[in-house]
This record gives C-alpha cells, sequence and structure tokens, in this order.
C-alpha cells in the first residue's frame, strides 16, 4: 500500500486508488492511515466523524463506512496482477478484510509495509538532526532538503478534518518548520545567503510570527550587506507580533538587531584622513631650504 499525506490525501493498494471521495469516508481513511497499522478504537473514529456527539445509529454508519473502505480494496486487489510479488513479502491470498481488519473495540489499517511519505519524512529528518548535531553541514543539508521535498501542499488537504486529524496536521505542520528551521541553519552554515534570501523572503511573508525564519533572514540579509531590508524585516515581525500576541521579539531578535544597527553604523560613518596644513607640500619641504620663506 502506498500511502500519501503531506500534500492531499492519497491511498493506493497496487497502484489503484482506494481513496474515497465521498467526505465521511475519506475522512474515516484518513484517521486511519494517521495510525497506520495500529488498532484505532472506535470512540476515536466516530469522536472525529460526529464531533459535537454521535447520533443514535453512528456505529451502523461507521460499518458501513467501512464495508464502503473495503469494497475500494477488494477492487483494487482484483485489478492486481496475481503473479506480481506483494510489498513486504504478502502473498496473492491478501483480501481486504486483511488490509482493514476489524478487531476488539476499533479497526487496523495494515499497509503490509508499503510506502509511506509521513515515515519517510521522520526518517529524513531524523537524519538530518542527528548530521547537525555531528557538525556534518553538507549531509545535514542533504538528508533535511529531502525531508522538506516530500511534502507537495498542506497535509491532508481535501479532507474534511475533525479535532483528531486537526492536531495531526498541527503536529506535522510544527515538525515541517523545525525541519525548516535546521536546513536553514545549515544551509547558512555552508555559506549559501545569497541564494537563501529570496526563498526566506516568502517563508517570513508566509509565517509572519516566526522567529527563527525571521532570524535566518535577517541574518542572510546581513550577510548580503542589505542592512536596511534586514531591519525592515526586524520591525516586520516586530509589528505582526505585538498585533497578534501584544509581545514583542526576543532578546536573540532584539541582539541580532542590535548587531545590525553595529554593522551600519561602522560601515556608514565617515572615515576621515588626517587634515594637512595649506601651505604645506610634501614635495616643497623636499626643495625649499630650512629657514627658506615658501
Amino acid at each position: 500500500m502506498d500511502v500519501r499525506i503531506l500534500g492531499g490525501l492519497s491511498v493506493r493498494e497496487h497502484g489503484v486508488s482506494i481513496t474515497p471521495t465521498a467526505a465521511a469516508p475519506r475522512q474515516l481513511l484518513a484517521l486511519l492511515t494517521a495510525s497506520a497499522d495500529q488498532v484505532v478504537p472506535v470512540t476515536v473514529l466516530t469522536e472525529e466523524l460526529w464531533p459535537s456527539g454521535a447520533p443514535r445509529g453512528a456505529r451502523t454508519e461507521l460499518q458501513s463506512h467501512i464495508a464502503e473502505l473495503r469494497t475500494l480494496i477488494a477492487g483494487a486487489l482484483r485489478g492486481a496482477d496475481p503473479a506480481e510479488p506483494r510489498p513486504g513479502g504478502w502473498s496473492d491470498r491478501r483480501t481486504a478484510d486483511a488490509i482493514l481488519v476489524s478487531q476488539p473495540g476499533g479497526y487496523r489499517l495494515d499497509t503490509g509495509g508499503g510506502a509511506n511519505d509521513v515515515w519517510q519524512f521522520e526518517r529524513a529528518a531524523g537524519a538530518g538532526y542527528r548530521a547537525m548535531e555531528a557538525g556534518d553541514l553538507p549531509r545535514a543539508a542533504l538528508r533535511l532538503g529531502e525531508a522538506l521535498a516530500l511534502w507537495r501542499g498542506e497535509p491532508y488537504a481535501g479532507v474534511a478534518a475533525g479535532p483528531r486529524i486537526r492536531r495531526e496536521i498541527e503536529r506535522l505542520e510544527t515538525s515541517r518548520l523545525s525541519v525548516l528551521d535546521q536546513w536553514v541553519e545549515a544551509q547558512l552554515g555552508l555559506g549559501r545567503h545569497a541564494e537563501l534570501v529570496s526563498e526566506l523572503s516568502g517563508l517570513t511573508a508566509r509565517y509572519r510570527t516566526n522567529e527563527p525564519l525571521h532570524a535566518h533572514y535577517i541574518v542572510a540579509l546581513l550577510r548580503c550587506g542589505h542592512h536596511d531590508e534586514a531591519l525592515a524585516a526586524y520591525e516586520r515581525l516586530s509589528a505582526s507580533l505585538l498585533a497578534e500576541s501584544g509581545m514583542e521579539p526576543s532578546a536573540r531578535l532584539r541582539r541580532l538587531q542590535r548587531s545590525v544597527l553595529a554593522v551600519r553604523e561602522t560601515e556608514i560613518r565617515p572615515v576621515y584622513a588626517p587634515r594637512i596644513p595649506a601651505q604645506f607640500s610634501p614635495t616643497r619641504a623636499r626643495l625649499v631650504p630650512a629657514g627658506s620663506v615658501g
């Protein structure tokens, strides 16, 4: 099974989509993929589908959605080549009931060891973090970049998210921003500030109160000699924080602002040469005898 979450829900069995178009079974499949290969209790499923409280007949409706998903899975299995080896070593006896498994108190989506872009993201991110800790910036930039490249858009886009899916979306977005922060730090450490300015401009416009991204943007601008732009970026962050939370930038950002001001002051301060008296000429000094009047 191939599970894609990072940019719209897409679940395929042997290359055939089993993602429903109807909202409720699509939402149900999304929650099952969020806990792939684990049992999801019926209480969790009903809370996701009916956050304001399960109506009468909710369990029957849930079973109907499960049956719809199994029908889609069975159709995908019928279209598969029986001679084709199954991912993870599964035989051709794999059935819809063996993929969407009923277990006491809940259901489990058995992916058969197939691809899952969230797992791939987390593995690549973990390798990138370890490389950062070891001081291996080229490898960190590579692996963190691989993790970010798996994102095609907003996670679970197109799914009518209930409370559980919303929490999962928030978790994934937080993880992505953390990876992005470390990737930019690795790139700056490799001296690639000029290449980052345009991308960071867009990111700080999107995440107006994200201090790590703004700090990276200011550093990149400072290294490029764009002092006024760096100060303007700080002012935009300050205004956004004040408007949204009534807070001012952190001590780290304030120190960074002072550093930009100090560098700019050093570079624009005029350098005065010692004033040479008008009547003095080094050449004439060698030619005019001592005591003579110029």
